[in-house]
Order: C-alpha cells, then structure tokens, then sequence
C-alpha cells in the first residue's frame, strides 16, 4: 500500500496560490495541525474562514488534529525564544510518541490529505516530523510531497 501526502504551509503567499496549489494537487482534505488555528494573524487560513474556503472555492474537506500539533510550551520555546530546531524536534517527536498518534489514525486517512501549517516551507516545521514519524511507523507507505 502506498499513501499520496502532501504539506503545505500558508505564510507569504495568497488566498489564490494557496487554493490553486491544494486543487493541483489534487488534495481532498486538508489536515490543520496548528496548535493555534484561530490567530487574526492567519488571515484567509483562519479555522472557520478556511473550512469555508476549501469547500466552497476548491471542494476540498477540512478537519482540524490538533493531536498532530505541539504544546503550548515547546512551541513558546521554539519560536518565541529562538528554541534550537534539533532540540524541538527530539521533543516534538517524543510527544507523538507518547500520544500514540500511529494507533489514532491510519495511513488511508491521508490519502489525498494535506497537512496544514504556517511555515512557508517544511525545513523547520512540525509538519514535517509528522509525516517522518508516521511513516516510520508505518513502514515507510506515505508519499509526501511538500507543497
């Protein structure tokens, strides 16, 4: 079995490349894993803007995991205090370990997902960990493609 991902994040682009790269794509559902989905800051990404958006603009389903997302905590430290991104990311993994999240959803859930963030490119996003940790889990069966 092998699973189409992709990843995509919406910072420094706008409403009309954000839409068109999910509909290339060929994305069905988008994955929001932020933490904060709801910030004045994201602009057309806000949770219930974009829901709306996706389904009437591109036909594409929404469904927030904030099981996929950091804590509060890590995410303060990493960002606001100029965490170190290796450091992040042994905790960010170590949290999806201890939740399990390979038991609470299955490689078919993803096909044609794409996982939602704001980093504009997935070097340094959770994001990216997600689909790693996964699909070591998984036995390697997501193809992701970072959007």
């Amino acid at each position: 079995m092998s699973v189409s991902v992709t990843t995509i994040g919406f910072t420094r682009t706008t409403a009309e490349q954000f839409f068109a790269r999910l509909q290339t794509a060929g994305v069905r559902t988008v994955f929001d894993v932020r933490l904060h989905n709801t910030s004045q800051l994201a602009g057309f990404a806000k949770a219930e803007d974009l829901k709306f958006f996706l389904e009437r603009v591109a036909g594409i389903g929404y469904r927030h995991l904030p099981l996929l997302a950091p804590e509060e905590a890590m995410l303060k430290t990493f960002k606001t205090q100029k965490g170190d991104w290796s450091v992040y990311a042994t905790q960010f993994t170590d949290l999806l370990a201890a939740r399990r999240v390979e038991t609470q959803l299955s490689p078919a859930e993803f096909d044609g997902a794409c996982l939602l963030c704001s980093e504009k490119t997935p070097h340094h996003c959770h994001r990216s960990l997600v689909v790693a940790y996964l699909n070591e889990k998984w036995g390697e069966v997501l193809r992701v493609r970072h959007l």
